[in-house]
């Protein structure tokens, strides 16, 4: 699977290629196969996200989950302050293994 990703250009928050827009759950990914880079210069050139990129991602009974360490950590923010994650009242935002 493949996903997008990027930042949103007016608050620098990380946002995740939804199908029909971004979001800031990367549960909320959609599979953008070989399209994602089309899409991240269209996006880009929109002025809706700042430095889109094509990640690896598999998608787990917990939902998307992206391949790669850094990008697990942009998708659930701090890992010394779970409480500060996107989904701090997730009991399972700590079980995962970054």
């Amino acid at each position: 699977m493949k996903i997008l990703t990027g930042n949103d250009l007016g608050t620098g928050d990380v946002i995740w290629w939804a199908g029909d827009g971004w979001s800031r759950h990367v549960g909320d990914s959609v599979d953008v196969a070989d399209k994602g880079e089309e899409l991240a210069r269209a996006e880009e050139a929109a002025l809706r996200v700042v430095a889109p990129y094509v990640i690896d991602a598999t998608v787990t009974d917990e939902g998307v989950r992206p391949a790669h360490i850094k990008d697990r950590i942009r998708a659930l923010g701090p890992t010394v302050r779970p409480d500060l994650t996107l989904k701090p009242n997730d009991a399972d935002t700590g079980n995962w293994v970054i």
